[in-house]
């Protein structure tokens, strides 16, 4: 190669490599969808179940994993051991009742863990919960973005591929962080059972077809509650895709 030959070819490749720096610098990173896409974590509870303290305590262990999103829903079918769940609807036993179906368990049991409504751990021990956090968090592909307004008012959807039989958005309205609850009487009488991020309300807002919407939250975005927002399936409850609102920072 002759030395105007050496130069070009110098050239050349100092071009190319600046187009392939330019590239992969306009190009993110492929793990990123998985980081902001949150695995959601959902605990059915009895403060009148012996064996939920210790599920209550492996769920508060993961909550402020990155990449989590934990919420605790008290059942009351426990209640006539002697003690009424103070944070139990009837409600929240039907969305188990629905998972049950949907997973096309035989019963339900308490406690119960479901992760992103695809599947089911009876009880919440620590090895085969983060098992299936890091499962669920490596299979959703291209969930439908969900948007808070700066009001926190509304909640945006975008656009997506819908699931066979259609797909809802639910608004979780629960109370972050700790709480305990003295047991007076039943199975735990004398326990100090703790909860983290009890959930308060769900409420239904609509359909998503597939297409962008807007929607009202619930409750008042300035009350000590907080939301997350579902895209979930209505007919196997697959969780699409999950957000939760900005919690306010304290001043």
């Amino acid at each position: 190669m002759t030395a105007r030959g050496s130069i070009r070819f110098g050239m050349m490749t100092a071009a190319l490599a600046s187009v392939g720096l330019l590239i992969s610098a306009a190009s993110p990173p492929r793990e990123r969808d998985a980081t902001v896409q949150p695995v959601v974590v959902e605990l059915f509870t009895a403060q009148g179940c012996s064996g939920c303290p210790e599920a209550n305590r492996t769920l508060e262990a993961v909550a402020n994993a990155p990449g989590v999103i934990a919420l605790t829903y008290g059942v009351g079918y426990w209640d006539y051991l002697g003690w009424s769940d103070t944070f139990a609807k009837p409600e929240f036993a039907a969305r188990q009742q629905a998972y049950r179906q949907a997973l096309k368990l035989r019963n339900v049991s308490t406690p119960q863990v479901v992760v992103d409504g695809r599947r089911q751990l009876s009880g919440a021990r620590p090895p085969e919960l983060q098992a299936a956090i890091d499962a669920e968090a490596a299979a959703r592909l291209h969930p439908p973005e969900i948007e808070f307004r700066e009001t926190g008012d509304r909640v945006g959807v975008g656009s997506g591929r819908p699931p066979r039989g259609g797909a809802e958005i639910l608004a979780v309205v629960y109370q972050p962080g700790l709480q305990t609850v003295e047991v007076r009487q039943g199975d735990n009488r004398g326990q100090q059972v703790r909860h983290v991020n009890v959930v308060r309300e769900v409420r239904r807002l609509g359909d998503w077809t597939g297409r962008p919407v807007l929607f009202a939250l619930p409750g008042d975005s300035s009350s000590e509650d907080n939301v997350v927002v579902l895209v979930q399936a209505k007919a196997d409850r697959r969780i699409l895709s999950a957000a939760r609102r900005a919690e306010p920072r304290p001043d």
